[in-house]
């Protein structure tokens, strides 16, 4: 849509906002669907359709004057470029946070609007909390005023939900209901009301294709001590999907009726089919027993249908055992990034070898300066073609059903946009004299990749060679750590950091993620970072997290570095304060390019980390590439030595 167009809106958003009763002064649009979900379908994408931003993290805020876009250190650089002029860029953790700026900006008494159903439980408080001092209002909107200036935003796609096996999920529907009802007992809550849309698919040992990149269905749970309900639109549901429901004591439900039943459920009315395994006690229970609630990932449109006092607002109960993998998941993690790095490996060979021939490229392994472009090219290489290519390598392996999250293609200057996406239409065209950010993922069956390369295919600076080592040495410090149960990502972030902060250079993301099991590619409660919410959760042995590290310099260069670990226990000599120890165990294989390291600035153990990780590459990829692959590989996994 052209910025002009997109102005427009604004106008007739306006417009909509002043005949509201009472009349907004503002209108907060979200990113978020009515599950806060990360990656939204396209119907969803409304502040994406206002603004005009399409990255995955921001808000939008738009007052009868201006138009304000909040989004972090991700995507600055492509906000910039995306917004137009009757747009401001707010910068989080730099610029005030958008309930800040109501409360210094807008009038007493002023009225901010909000799709209760878009907004967070735990949101919506923090906002009421900072608008009661100037006596402003949070008010629930009974339509997405978005929605009614969006003339073809697309139609909801009824497509079908699927069952994830238990050879692949680890854990059947039965014990896990029987798990999250011990712990409902414990909280003496009556039931549970469940919106995370990886909550409700893992849960139910379900998937589906509602959201590109994350396999999951539009769907909420509710689940009491002798019921569960899986609300749906039933034209995705298949006669085999309806038996594996009623077979496991599920009653499916319209997902419009969601809303009713929250309400049936405060009052203590709300029944369905007897199951196998349900627990004793509910109708026993205090008439003023808990209704459990997430305040993430519950919306206010919900959260409204209950009694203040009989809300019990605890994290989900179903977060950490989906982020603590069983060995089922963990083996078919361990086999999918195998796969995976045999198609990295598989691109990269294929990419050096059309670099040389097409480009006159020095190649992945020589520095020799000089390149020169074929002028008789029949398809040039763009950073959306190459990065096809990789998807068709991946998608010719065993158990691929698509992309984890859109691939990170990026040539010099847009390799500093952190979460660069590439567009057919306007992309950059590969050259050799410039570095190439990879960052892309797969899902499979048996797990959900995530991994970043960087290389470059002719004479890198003494500059780029620097700050790449950098970034590995931060990327090893963190692979090989060994610290004591109950440390936070929070603790570990500093160990990526420090080789960077040392030459007085930072990066403006967090270090790393949890990672699902054909499930999100992006995966909580814990995380590595240093932002204070990495302080909640301690890391625990069998959960999954990434290690990447950057460094980005605007409009030259990006570089990242990133595989998937796993946590485990770690073999220590002793085992001061009887805490148990933990260390990683790194899943993800492909090699990094020893063009770009500056081995005078590796220690005598990081070479050591580095060969031996070369080494378990070709071992663990070899059965998998062609003669020419293997040799590919076997190059560029061969021994570094120190420098004199």
């Amino acid at each position: 849509m052209a910025a002009a167009a997109r102005d427009a809106l604004l106008d007739e958003l306006r417009a909509l906002m002043a005949a509201q009763s009472p009349p907004l002064h503002a209108l907060v649009v979200p990113s978020e669907d009515a599950h806060q979900s990360e990656y939204v379908s396209e119907r969803d994408k409304r502040r994406q359709f206002i603004s005009g931003f399409t990255g995955s993290a921001g808000l939008a805020l738009i007052t009868m004057k201006e138009a304000l876009l909040w989004t972090d250190g991700r995507y600055f650089l492509q906000a910039e470029q995306q917004l137009s002029d009757r747009w401001k860029l707010m910068r989080m953790g730099e610029d005030p946070a958008v309930e800040v700026w109501i409360g210094d900006n807008l009038s007493d008494e002023a009225v901010i609007g909000i799709n209760p159903w878009c907004i967070s439980v735990d949101t919506a408080q923090r906002y009421e909390h900072a608008f009661s001092k100037k006596h402003q209002t949070l008010f629930q909107l009974s339509s997405d005023l978005v929605d009614e200036i969006w003339k073809d935003r697309p139609l909801a796609k009824a497509l079908p939900v699927f069952v994830q096996p238990v050879e692949y999920a680890g854990r059947s529907v039965t014990e896990k209901l029987k798990e999250l009802r011990q712990k409902l007992l414990q909280e003496k809550a009556r039931g549970i009301i469940i919106a995370a849309l990886d909550e409700v698919a893992w849960l139910y040992n379900i998937r589906g294709d509602d959201v590109h990149y994350s396999p999951v269905v539009h769907s909420y749970s509710i689940v009491t001590l002798h019921s569960a309900f899986f609300y749906v639109d039933k034209r995705k549901v298949s006669v085999e999907v309806q038996n594996y429901m009623t077979e496991n004591g599920i009653d499916i439900r319209d997902y419009n009726m969601v809303q009713s039943d929250v309400s049936l459920l405060a009052s203590g009315q709300l029944r369905g089919s007897a199951v196998n395994g349900s627990l004793h006690g509910e109708n026993d229970m205090n008439e003023n027993s808990k209704v459990w609630i997430d305040s993430n990932s519950c919306c206010l449109a919900l959260y409204s249908n209950l009694d203040e006092g009989q809300v019990l607002m605890l994290q989900s109960p179903i977060a950490l055992p989906k982020a603590v993998k069983n060995p089922i998941e963990l083996d078919g993690l361990r086999k999918a990034h195998i796969r995976d790095g045999a198609a990295v490996v598989q691109y990269l060979a294929w990419l050096d070898n059309q670099m040389q021939e097409n480009y006159g490229a020095s190649g992945y392994f020589s520095e020799a300066k000089g390149s020169h472009k074929k002028e008789d090219m029949e398809v040039k290489l763009t950073e959306v073609s190459v990065s096809d290519k990789l998807e068709g390598f991946r998608a010719s392996k065993e158990h691929f059903k698509g992309l984890s999250f859109p691939t990170i293609s990026s040539v010099g200057p847009n390799a500093a946009v952190i979460h660069y996406s590439p567009e057919a239409s306007s992309c950059a065209e590969l050259d050799a004299d410039k570095i190439y950010l990879c960052d892309s993922g797969a899902q499979y069956l048996d797990g959900t990749t995530d991994i970043t390369r960087t290389v470059h295919f002719g004479k890198p600076s003494e500059h780029e060679k620097s700050c790449y080592t950098a970034v590995l040495k931060g990327h090893i410090a963190l692979d090989s750590a060994v610290f004591p149960n109950g440390t936070t990502g929070h603790a570990l972030d500093i160990l990526a950091r420090t080789p960077l902060w040392k030459s007085g250079l930072d990066y403006r993301h967090g270090t790393g993620h949890g990672i699902g099991s054909y499930l999100n590619v992006h995966e909580g409660p814990h995380l590595i970072s240093f932002r204070p919410s990495a302080r909640n959760v301690p890391l625990q042995a069998s959960m999954t997290v990434t290690d990447e590290p950057g460094y980005y310099e605007d409009g030259s260069f990006g570089i990242r570095l990133e595989n998937v670990l796993i946590v485990k226990e770690a073999n220590t000599k002793f085992n001061f304060g009887d805490k148990g120890y933990l260390a990683f165990e790194h899943i993800t294989w492909a090699p990094y390019q020893t063009k770009l390291i500056s081995t005078t600035l590796l220690t005598p153990a990081e070479i050591e980390w580095v060969n031996a990780y070369h080494s378990d590459c070709r071992k663990i990829l070899q059965p998998y590439l062609n003669e020419q692959e293997k040799e590919w590989l076997r190059k560029a996994t061969e021994p570094i030595a120190a420098s004199c």
